[in-house]
Formats: structure tokens, C-alpha cells, sequence
């Protein structure tokens, strides 16, 4: 599969960007502002834990295609891609899903609802699968650090991790956008809320720098490109 150099670099930009603020991003979409005028648009936290979701459900897509493309049998005709593919994605997850986005819930959003007495099973349950996706992730980076999985057993054990991750992530991030959300909001009034969406804000900034959401979102396009699922059209439902 034929790849530009644009392509290349947008696979590579975010993680090497990780404690850069300063580095330019590699992709030129990434150098759009939010917003008009070259201002920021002002987002709440909740819409700013939601956007990150949007970032997760689209490397759930990127590993859903891979664990499927492992299972053909032809697997090993695309095995340079998914492993710069599958390298780049747990790369993402482990920095901005659950270095940044998780340990943001843990620290804000899990501590306030618990204390409030707010949804504390749901919280509780939360916790757990951040733990267990970080376990996955791990195991999925180690399989693909020095080669693609030649041995039948590792392939299948990457397939599952994978598929695994897939199925957790999917009812994760939906319970966590219509009911954790929702409850976390109605705590604030809006003067704290926006005070909270400016601390989110600062966050990702000191960690990724003013480009941070935007640079993981090309990276994760440079994946979807790399596999040929970015065109959205060819996922619309026949008549």
C-alpha cells in the first residue's frame, strides 16, 4: 500500500510531540485554529472529555480494522503496516488515553462525583476498566515492540487484546458521555464550570502544548489513511 510522506509524518507526529510544546506539528491540517480570528473557541469540560472520546472511539476503529486484518490469511502481506499501525495507536493510547484523558477523570471528575455520593457504582466500575485498559494497551505495545507477531499464538493473543479493547472502550465511553457527564455538570455552577474547562484547558496545553487535540486527531487520520478506512462514505449503510 502506497503511502505519502505526509502520511508518514502524520503517523509519527503526536508521539513525537509528547513534551514538546514547542515542536511544530508535522501535519499541516494540525496548523488550523480552533475557532475564527485565531482565538480558541470556548469549550466546557464536559464537550472537552467528549471530543477526547471521539478521538478514543476512532482508534477503536484503527484496532477493530487490524484485529480483523489479522485473522485473514494474507495477514502477513500487510504486517509493515499494522505494526507501524498497531505502534502508533498504543502509543496514542497510552499518552493522550490514559496518561492524559483518564488520569484527567481520575483526578477531577471520579474524586468530586464520589464525594458528592453521585453515581459512585458507575465510578467504581470506571476505575476498574481504566486499569484493566491500561494492562491491555501495555500487552498490546510489547507484542508489536520488535516485530510483527509471526508465532500463531501471539497473533491470535493480539487479535483478542485488541478485540478486547474494542468491546470495553465502546459501552465505556457511551455510559461515561450520557449519565457520568450529565451528573458532573449539574455540580457547577456556571462560573465554577468554566473556571474547571480553563483548568482542562491549561492542562493539555502544559502537556502537549496549544496543538495537543488537534495533533492527535491527524495522527489518528494518518492511521485510518494507512489502512484505507478514512474515506467516512465507505461506511454508510446500503439502502
Amino acid at each position: 500500500m502506497e503511502r505519502t510522506d505526509r502520511d508518514r509524518r502524520c503517523l509519527l507526529a503526536f508521539p513525537l510531540a509528547i513534551g514538546a510544546a514547542t515542536l511544530a506539528s508535522a501535519c499541516a491540517s494540525a496548523g488550523r485554529e480552533r475557532g475564527e480570528g485565531g482565538r480558541e473557541e470556548d469549550v466546557g469540560p464536559a464537550e472537552d472529555l467528549m471530543r477526547e472520546h471521539g478521538v478514543l472511539n476512532r482508534v477503536l476503529l484503527v484496532d477493530e480494522e487490524c484485529a480483523r486484518r489479522l485473522g485473514e490469511p494474507d495477514a502477513d502481506a500487510s504486517a509493515a503496516t499494522l505494526l507501524e499501525v498497531l505502534r502508533g495507536t498504543s502509543e496514542l493510547a497510552q499518552r493522550f488515553v490514559h496518561g492524559y484523558h483518564e488520569n484527567l477523570e481520575e483526578r477531577e471528575v471520579f474524586p468530586r462525583l464520589e464525594q458528592a455520593g453521585r453515581e459512585v457504582a458507575l465510578v467504581g466500575v470506571l476505575r476498574a476498566q481504566h486499569a484493566a485498559g491500561r494492562k491491555t494497551t501495555d500487552r498490546i505495545r510489547a507484542l508489536v515492540e520488535k516485530e510483527f507477531p509471526r508465532e500463531a499464538k501471539e497473533r491470535e493473543e493480539l487479535g483478542a487484546r485488541l478485540a478486547a479493547f474494542v468491546r470495553m472502550y465502546r459501552p465505556h465511553e457511551a455510559r461515561e458521555d450520557t449519565v457520568l457527564f450529565p451528573a458532573f455538570h449539574a455540580m457547577f455552577d456556571p462560573q465554577d464550570w468554566d473556571r474547571l474547562g480553563e483548568m482542562f484547558e491549561a492542562r493539555e496545553h502544559e502537556l502537549f502544548g496549544e496543538r495537543g487535540f488537534e495533533r492527535a486527531v491527524e495522527t489518528v487520520a494518518g492511521f485510518e489513511r494507512a489502512l484505507g478506512i478514512h474515506d467516512l462514505a465507505r461506511f454508510t449503510a446500503p439502502a
